[in-house]
């Protein structure tokens, strides 16, 4: 299994992959640059090349690029619209200038639109800001959300509908990332055995199992159909130890990424939920 975690790449891209090697992740996730800031880093050529040769010797695949969260490309404001195009674009540079396999993204808030604009706002976003672009064997994960107020992704046939459109708009591979958090928070009821093979059935029907490439693994601070997104330790909020044991085994997810975005509190909280992860796959994440 492929079972990680984001780290920080506070220091250089290279401690990125060196610290998820070394709380024993086969798999990670990283910002590009700051999450919280419009400007964009720039990375260096020597950097992108440790970065590869870490992910090489410690057997990092795949890697995934987390956006910006100021990136709104559902937005009412062409302002704010404007702001996210560039900077998706940016985030679409770094993530083929690094070699990940995947950027993941979450689809925006249409405040003030109808969820039909709100979704078109981020098909155009999203074509216009890999216009030109080589973006290779790059995957865009649409990622999940609580579906809080205006929110787009809080159900699946929303992110259903983005998939079905993209193809017409934009040649960059379109797929999904879901969070195990939203998920719950949305009204999926995964804790539970029953609500899992529901809800991993709506997932095949509307999204198509092949298409889920990542898995967020964070428990739920808030209960089913909160619409508050706060992550919690693995096994101490509402979806539990035996949720996720559930989760882990299924074996129509086995094969994806589960990545980590569980909060470090205390020092070595971060090992402790991926060794907990671990454990509950009911088998170490391979290394080489």
């Amino acid at each position: 299994m492929r079972i990680g975690i984001h780290t920080s790449i506070s220091g250089s891209l290279e401690r990125a992959a060196l610290k998820a090697a070394e709380l024993g992740a086969n798999t990670f996730q990283i910002f590009s640059s700051s999450p919280r800031q419009w400007k964009p880093s720039t990375l260096s050529v020597p950097a992108i090349k440790l970065l590869q040769r870490a992910r090489e010797k410690h057997d990092l695949y795949p890697l995934a690029i987390h956006d910006n969260y100021l990136i709104n490309l559902g937005a009412a404001s062409e302002n704010i619209r404007k702001l996210s195009i560039e900077a998706f674009r940016g985030e679409l540079e770094r993530a083929i200038q690094i070699g990940a396999e995947y950027l993941i993204a979450h689809p925006g808030n249409y405040r003030g639109l109808s969820v039909e604009r709100g979704i078109l706002n981020v098909l155009e976003g999203v074509r216009e800001a890999a216009h030109g672009l080589p973006t290779g064997k790059l995957v865009l994960l649409i990622e999940n959300t609580v579906g809080a107020g205006t929110q787009l992704g809080g159900c699946l046939e929303e992110l259903h509908v983005m998939r079905e459109f993209a193809p017409k708009m934009t040649d960059l591979s379109i797929g999904f990332c879901l969070d195990t958090c939203h998920l719950l928070a949305s009204g999926y009821d995964i804790a539970a055995e029953e609500g899992l093979r529901d809800t991993v059935a709506k997932i095949d029907r509307f999204l198509g199992l092949e298409n889920v490439h990542v898995i967020h693994a964070n428990d739920s601070k808030t209960p089913l159909g909160s619409h508050v997104d706060r992550h919690e330790n693995i096994g101490e909020g509402h979806i539990g130890r035996e949720g996720f044991r559930r989760i882990l085994s299924h074996p129509a997810l086995r094969n994806k990424a589960f990545i980590l975005e569980t909060p470090v509190d205390n020092e070595g909280d971060d090992k402790r939920n991926l060794e907990t992860l671990k454990a509950l796959s009911g088998k170490h994440a391979r290394r080489n």
